[in-house]
C-alpha cells in the first residue's frame, strides 16, 4: 500500500505539472504506457487469449465510470491546490457506501450513515460552497469521487470472475483509444525530457493500481487502509515546495472529518464481515 501511495502521489505531481499539454494528450500517456506495463504481468498461460472476458458489458461500465473519474481528477489537479484535491478525493468511500445500497442491495447501519454525514460536512468545509465566490473547479474532485465509487462497485462485481490485470488492462486500453479522438484539438510535441515525464504518468498509474490491488489481496484491510492517508502528507509537502501552496485551516479540518468518516466506514465493513464469517462457521 505504501508503494502504491508513493506511485499515485508522483503521478499526481506530474499531472499537475503537465498544465501546458492538452488533457487528451496526457490521458494518452496514462493509458498507453499503462498498457505496456500490464503486458509484463499477464500469466504465460493467458498470452494467447489474454483479452478474453466473460463480462464485456460490466467492463464497459467500469471503463466509462473510470474515464469520467480520471478526466475529472486531471482537471482538478491542474486547477486546485494539491492538498485540497487529495482531501476531497478521500470521500470516495462515502459515495461507495451510498451506491452499494442501490446497486448491491447492501444494508447500511446507523454508524455508516453517521459516517456519511460527517464526510459530507467535511466536504462542505473544504469546498466552502457559496454563490458569490463559487469556484466551479471544486466540482471536479467530487465528480471523481462519484466515478471512483462506481468503479469500486463494478470492480467488486468483476473480481469474482476476472483477474485484476485484465480489469486494469481494459481500462488502460479504453483511455488510450478515446484519447486519440482529441488529436484534432491540437497536441503539443514534447521535448525528450518532457516525453519521459509524461510516460511516467502511465507507468506510475499502472504500477500503483496493481500494488493497490495486491495490498488489499494479501493484507488486512484494517492495516493497509490507514496508510492511504499518507497521500495527504505527500500532497502538503510537494504542494508547498513545488507550487508554494499552503493548505488552509478549513482544508485541514475538512480533511480530518473526511478521514474520520472513511475510517468509520472501513471499520464497520470489517466488523460486519467478521459477523458474517462467524455465522457461516457456526452454521
Amino acid at each position: 500500500m505504501f508503494l502504491s501511495i508513493c506511485a499515485f502521489s508522483l503521478m499526481d505531481i506530474i499531472v499537475k505539472w503537465s498544465v501546458n499539454y492538452p488533457i487528451g494528450q496526457v490521458l494518452f500517456f496514462r493509458g498507453f504506457f499503462g498498457i505496456i506495463f500490464y503486458f509484463f504481468v499477464i500469466p504465460r498461460d493467458r498470452i494467447h487469449n489474454f483479452y478474453q472476458t466473460k463480462r464485456p458489458g460490466l467492463h464497459l461500465l467500469r471503463c466509462t465510470s473510470g474515464l469520467i473519474a480520471l478526466v475529472a481528477i486531471f482537471i482538478a489537479l491542474r486547477e486546485l491546490p494539491l492538498a485540497t484535491v487529495v482531501s476531497i478525493s478521500f470521500a470516495a468511500p462515502i459515495f461507495t457506501t451510498i451506491f452499494s445500497i442501490f446497486l448491491l442491495s447492501e444494508r447500511v447501519g446507523i454508524f455508516r450513515w453517521l459516517a456519511v454525514i460527517i464526510g459530507f460536512v467535511g466536504i462542505l468545509i473544504i469546498t466552502e460552497p457559496g454563490i458569490s465566490n463559487l469556484n466551479i473547479y471544486y466540482i471536479f474532485p467530487i465528480i471523481f469521487c462519484l466515478g471512483l465509487s462506481y468503479v469500486a462497485i463494478t470492480i467488486r462485481q468483476l473480481s469474482t470472475t476476472e483477474p485484476v490485470w485484465l480489469i486494469s488492462f481494459y481500462f488502460s486500453l479504453s483511455i488510450t483509444l478515446l484519447s486519440l479522438f482529441t488529436i484534432p484539438n491540437g497536441w503539443v510535441m514534447p521535448s525528450f525530457n518532457h516525453l519521459i515525464l509524461l510516460s511516467l504518468i502511465g507507468i506510475f498509474g499502472g504500477v500503483a493500481n496493481l500494488w493497490l490491488s495486491q495490498s488489499y489481496k494479501y493484507s488486512e484491510v484494517s492495516l493497509v487502509t490507514p496508510l492511504k492517508y499518507l497521500a495527504l502528507v505527500f500532497a502538503i509537502i510537494f504542494g508547498y515546495f513545488i507550487w508554494d501552496e499552503v493548505p488552509t485551516y478549513k482544508t485541514l479540518v475538512g480533511a480530518f472529518l473526511v478521514i474520520i468518516s472513511t475510517l468509520i466506514i472501513f471499520k464497520r465493513e470489517i466488523y460486519n464481515k467478521k459477523i458474517i464469517t462467524s455465522k457461516t462457521i457456526n452454521d
